[in-house]
């Protein structure tokens, strides 16, 4: 399962990005902006492939990556109304989804009132996520305010004294994770980035630290998915499980980090895009698989279409570090595993699962996933110096 960095592509990186930019503002952006939005000010939770929204609820860290998606979307040169959109969604989770405790709820309806009260580690990290990108790209300097708020509150309610944070009211509580961790690294990242604020930048570095420590299995290069609550591998094959999407997203924030000067960012971006290349990628198909073993064997060999964008991101910041030919033929080999995945009558739209033998699972276009793509498609662009600064 091996990938091969020599293997021939069709186009180079500059033509993927102009073709995925194209996708992205000329097709996407139109649907989930009018189809998929209400009129409380949410966007679509989920479509069908005919483009039908469901408004059956509407969780909020959907509504948080949306919020990235079309600030991102603007940046590339988009000329529909995102300003006000992420605005407006932006208030509308400020007013209707904060608790009294500072936490933010799990599920809306679709008039943006609470229907699951629940609080989660992973959706305040999308929330934190939302407010700092949101809040650079708009000048809302008051929106870093209620990001310390939050990091306020996740550190005096669930910050765990072994190192990162508790997860909150809908997980299992016997077992952590690094998911949530490293979507929180994320959002530290963005918020830093756009607000220059040191604590945000503390927080970056303390979770990529426990990262460092506690999620990179030393033996094998991979990422783990699961702990017992002192950050010990999960019992069992549970303990030995690896995302090889995760491990290029973990890969790709450790390239940003080593880029501002932390040392161990290339060294762990290294191990990380080893492992996930050397068993992760089924050439047949050309994506990347759900699940491996830290043993290189595979234990789910279907294919969502969140991995494909990682796997990008990841070759293209490598790219950026070390002008390597082969990162190049790899970044444009996982955008042509992306482009399976968005190839359905309706364009704007995509696919999300793909089963072993090379079908689908019909079912509906899932809102979260223009998060990663969106991000994924900027990354080509920025690359190639299609990113327009001045959003």
């Amino acid at each position: 399962m091996n990938v091969d960095l020599e293997q021939p592509v069709r186009f180079s990186v500059a033509q993927a990005a102009h073709e995925a930019r194209e996708w992205l503002l000329g097709s996407a952006a139109p649907l989930w902006s009018t189809r998929g939005r209400t009129k409380s000010g949410l966007f679509a939770e989920r479509m069908t492939l005919s483009g039908e929204p469901d408004s059956s609820y509407f969780r909020v860290f959907v509504q948080a990556r949306h919020i990235f998606s079309f600030v991102t979307i603007g940046q590339l040169g988009w000329d529909g109304p995102w300003r006000q959109q992420v605005s407006e969604t932006v208030e509308a989770l400020l007013r209707n989804a904060r608790r009294k405790d500072g936490f933010f709820v799990h599920r809306l309806d679709g008039q943006a009132q609470p229907i699951d009260r629940r609080a989660d580690l992973y959706d305040q990290a999308f929330v934190l996520f939302a407010l700092g990108t949101a809040g650079g790209a708009l000048q809302r300097s008051e929106w870093f305010d209620q990001a310390e708020a939050l990091l306020t509150a996740l550190e005096a309610k669930w910050k765990h004294p072994l190192g990162g944070f508790t997860e909150g009211e809908i997980v299992d509580a016997r077992v952590r994770r690094q998911n949530p961790h490293m979507h929180l690294l994320e959002a530290f990242l963005a918020l830093s980035e756009a607000s220059g604020r040191q604590r945000f930048t503390d927080a970056a570095r303390d979770i990529a630290q426990l990262a460092s420590d506690r999620f990179v299995d030393g033996s094998s290069g991979a990422l783990l998915e699961y702990f017992t609550d002192d950050l010990n591998p999960a019992a069992g094959e549970e303990g030995r499980i690896a995302e090889p999407g995760h491990c290029f997203e973990w890969a790709w924030l450790f390239e940003r980090l080593a880029a501002a000067g932390w040392p161990e960012g290339v060294r762990l971006s290294d191990e990380l895009t080893g492992f996930a290349r050397g068993c992760g990628i089924d050439a047949k198909r050309g994506v990347a698989i759900n699940e491996v073993l830290t043993d290189s064997s595979t234990r789910d060999a279907k294919a969502r279409l969140w991995p494909q964008t990682e796997r990008i991101k990841a070759a293209v910041a490598r790219l950026v570090r070390t002008g390597n030919e082969g990162e190049a033929r790899e970044a444009v080999a996982a955008y042509e595993g992306l482009r399976q995945y968005l190839e359905v009558p309706l364009q704007g739209l995509w696919r999300d699962k793909l089963r072993g033998d090379g079908s689908w699972i019909d079912e509906f276009a899932p809102g979260s996933s223009l998060y990663h793509i969106s991000c994924a498609l900027a990354e080509l662009a920025a690359f190639t110096g299609d990113l327009s600064k001045t959003a």
